[in-house]
């Protein structure tokens, strides 16, 4: 017989912090980062763009990202998740919107940077606090859970903004970046009101069994850096990131505009292909999150490099509509799978209380390698008048990802006790 209130509660708010991380990245990472795939075409012709500037207004964005990255790990140790993802979301909001305002390259190329360090407060804090509400051996399914979110804004996008373009013309683009910053400031209430950065603030303690204790006492700049930069596995972890930030930018920044100007299909088609790649993106991280849990973090992060080079492989040798679909389906299985199974290695190694530091730390190398892939492709495709080189280095890199993860450990913390 249940005795304890705790006994009969049907959710762990586990569940509840997992899920309102999905919404969390909807919009920050979904609607903020991922959209400038689908706007950035009409965006360059208003706006007569180079694809070499084109390039490096998304590198502005990862710089943003980048600069953001570690100070904003830090500060969700410090100050707690809650409060500087809710801050984030809201300057990510304001920035979207004035992105709609863009006239000249300099204004645009701002405006993402600052979309970026938006992107970085939320999506790296966010990603992290499952390590606070989920014993390891859950952990990386929560994570996947968490970037449900990702894979769900990109359908979002994929369906709806090429058709909300359309309907206002060339000014299409304008439009839609009002219309996704007025989603993410109001969004960003809803999630304050959800999360919670502790299970102590719901009388809980971590769902599937407890753990050592990595970090006590108050979180200061001097205990990051013994904690997290002075730790060899942090360092490796770093290296690979940084991998997959150069490989999938390359894909998901110009898969849009490789069918539409290089191949020739209409913006509604390339959409369509983009919303499928979006839909499939849903489940990634889910599926990799659970794959880690089983074969270890290792493992699981050469299979995910291996997937997303044959997507680039596949635009390189067989140009017709079924490949493009195949090629959109496998990089949506895959895309997200490295930072879902990074997080989760993060927590592993350093534990919950530290893990937004961690990830933050990584995420620098991860934020170098998105700031050069985009204005290296771009550079590529003016140079040669063909995406085929970006697609070809993009499926390099990924291949020495792979490679490189053999550096990595394999297993998770240990348990004390399991939780019924």
């Amino acid at each position: 017989m249940l005795s304890d209130d705790r006994e009969v509660r049907m959710v762990h708010y586990a569940w509840i912090i997992a899920f309102t991380g999905t919404l969390v990245l909807i919009l920050s990472h979904g609607f903020g980062r991922m959209s400038y795939s689908v706007i950035l075409g009409s965006m360059k012709e208003g706006l007569s763009l180079s694809y070499t500037q084109i390039g490096f207004i998304g590198t502005g964005n990862f710089i943003g990202y980048l600069c953001l990255a570690v100070i904003g790990g830090f500060l969700a140790a410090r100050f707690g998740v809650r409060r500087v993802l809710f801050i984030s979301l809201l300057v990510m909001g304001v920035s979207l919107f004035l992105t709609g305002l863009s006239n000249s390259f300099s204004f645009a190329f701002l405006m993402r940077l600052i979309t970026g360090m938006g992107n970085a407060g939320s999506y790296i804090p966010m990603v992290a606090l499952p390590t606070a509400w989920f014993a390891a051996q859950k952990r990386g399914l929560a994570t996947g859970i968490v970037t449900l979110g990702t894979g769900t804004g990109l359908s979002i996008t994929g369906l709806i903004l090429p058709r909300f373009i359309s309907i206002y013309g060339t000014d299409g683009w304008r439009y839609a970046w009002y219309l996704l910053g007025i989603i993410v400031f109001a969004g960003a209430f809803a999630c304050y009101a959800l999360l919670r950065d502790r299970p102590e603030e719901k009388g809980l303690t971590m769902y599937g069994g407890d753990e050592e204790i990595k970090a006590s006492g108050k979180i200061t700049i001097f205990s990051v850096w013994k904690d997290v930069v002075g730790k060899k596995e942090i360092w490796k972890l770093g290296i690979v990131y940084f991998m997959y930030g150069f490989s999938y930018i390359i894909y998901l920044t110009f898969i849009i505009a490789f069918l539409t100007k290089e191949i020739g299909l209409t913006s509604k088609s390339a959409g369509e292909i983009f919303a499928v790649l979006g839909f499939f993106a849903i489940f990634c991280g889910v599926i990799w999150g659970g794959i880690s849990d089983i074969v270890g973090r290792r493992l699981g992060t050469m299979f995910a490099y291996v997937a997303l080079a044959l997507a680039n492989i596949i635009l390189l040798f067989w140009i017709n509509p079924v490949c493009f679909y195949i090629s959109a389906i496998l990089f949506g299985l895959t895309a997200f799978s490295v930072p879902v199974i990074m997080a989760a290695a993060t927590g592993d190694a350093v534990g919950g209380r530290l893990a937004p530091a961690a990830l933050g730390f990584i995420t620098l190398f991860f934020g170098i390698g998105q700031a050069i892939g985009p204005a290296v492709a771009g550079w590529l495709k003016d140079t040669t008048g063909t995406f085929s080189y970006a697609f070809a280095l993009s499926a390099f890199v990924a291949i020495t990802g792979a490679a490189t993860s053999f550096v990595l450990k394999k297993g998770q913390l240990k348990q004390k006790r399991q939780q019924p």
